[in-house]
């Protein structure tokens, strides 16, 4: 193996270890419901840990347009919620099932339920974002254009194939929400696509996220989350 083989296999690990230990956590915390809030907590320290780790390895993220990633993320709030409440309305399949975590119920401690749901927030609108706009819209994106090198083409690089795939692979790990994740999916593509900034990217999936905890703090529609 030659010596930018290695780096490029390091490279590849630093983007896909944290997604996969997010989606491991993910899986522990579905299978085994009591073990939900310690599963997230773990997932959301191990995870940024790993982040800060690989740092080095990660294309420099540029914060141009952050104005736009705002907005982008207020819109997506709107869509996401009002979307997933007309299919679950409409359609009974999108509809959530009881087995959804309720923190008001699992935690009699109110420091235990303060202490949980602000982990919660903080992964939902710190952690996430960075990791999995990394994942999609930086290292899978690119892959799909350059598969044998994902840098050898530049953040945000104009690819119709990458948009539709990566929209798609994100709605797939969405559970229930995959048909609201699509446009949610396509619209944060776009954005990278105009302004080729990840950091527009991260700050509307975090805007988005964060917005998303205070629709389910305030509404108590636990199964948003």
């Amino acid at each position: 193996m030659t010596e930018v083989e290695s780096s490029t296999r390091r490279d590849d690990v630093a983007y896909v270890l944290p997604m996969a230990t997010f989606l491991a956590f993910n899986w522990v915390g579905s299978q085994w419901p009591a073990l939900y809030p310690l599963a997230y907590a773990a997932k959301t320290l191990v995870v940024a840990l790993l982040i800060f780790y690989f740092w080095k390895h990660y294309t420099r993220i540029r914060w141009n347009y952050w104005w736009l990633g705002i907005l982008v993320g207020i819109v997506g709030i709107f869509q996401w919620v009002g979307m997933q409440l007309f299919l679950q309305q409409h359609f009974a399949f999108f509809r959530p099932g009881e087995g959804f975590f309720v923190p008001t119920d699992a935690f009699q401690s109110p420091l235990l339920l303060y202490g949980f749901l602000a982990i919660r927030i903080i992964g939902a609108a710190m952690v996430v974002p960075v990791m999995e706009e990394l994942f999609w819209r930086d290292y899978l994106w690119r892959s799909i254009a350059a598969p044998n090198n994902f840098k050898l083409v530049a953040v945000g690089y104009r690819d119709v194939v990458a948009l539709l795939i990566v929209s798609g692979a994100f709605a797939v790990v969405h559970g229930n929400w995959w048909l609201t994740s699509i446009p949610w999916a396509l619209m944060v593509g776009g954005l990278l696509w105009y302004t080729k900034s990840l950091g527009a990217c991260i700050i509307a999936h975090g805007v988005t996220n964060l917005l998303l905890a205070g629709y389910v703090l305030i509404w108590r529609d636990w199964s948003f989350w």
